[in-house]
């Protein structure tokens, strides 16, 4: 594996975040994933992306794509496309650089190219807020 970007750039950010929210990720009808457990990665030269647990996406529905890329700051990708789709919707780092491993068994879906929805977390505040409504 090349070495990571940040060994370059050691002051690049890609902020991973554990988020509780239900977020769905839909393409026409078909749900494709569906979560409480995904994460928002923050990367400073990109948007938002939220990124699903492989656990929690229907692979039954995606078909590997041929196409790759390598990111300097996350690694080697790979994609993935609808079944009955021509353009990648989704990517995956399957071995991430270790400063953003959190991402490792988790995909990656273009906004662009699917229906994202973001609900509320369940509950909707965090054990120290909810033990100080008490």
């Amino acid at each position: 594996m090349e070495p990571s970007g940040f060994t370059q750039w050691p002051d690049y950010r890609v902020d991973v975040q554990r988020i509780r929210n239900l977020v769905r990720i839909t393409v026409g009808e078909r749900v494709l994933a569906e979560t409480t457990a995904s994460l928002l990665v923050a990367e400073q030269d990109h948007g938002i992306v939220f990124y699903v647990p492989t656990a929690d996406v229907r692979f039954d529905l995606l078909v590997g794509d041929d196409h790759t890329s390598r990111c300097p700051f996350k690694g080697q990708a790979r994609y993935w496309r609808a079944s009955d789709g021509t353009e990648p919707i989704a990517w995956e780092y399957h071995d991430p650089y270790p400063e953003v491993a959190l991402i490792r068994d988790h995909i990656g879906f273009y906004q662009d190219r699917v229906h994202l929805e973001v609900g509320v977390a369940n509950p909707p505040v965090s054990g120290r807020e909810q033990r100080a409504r008490s």
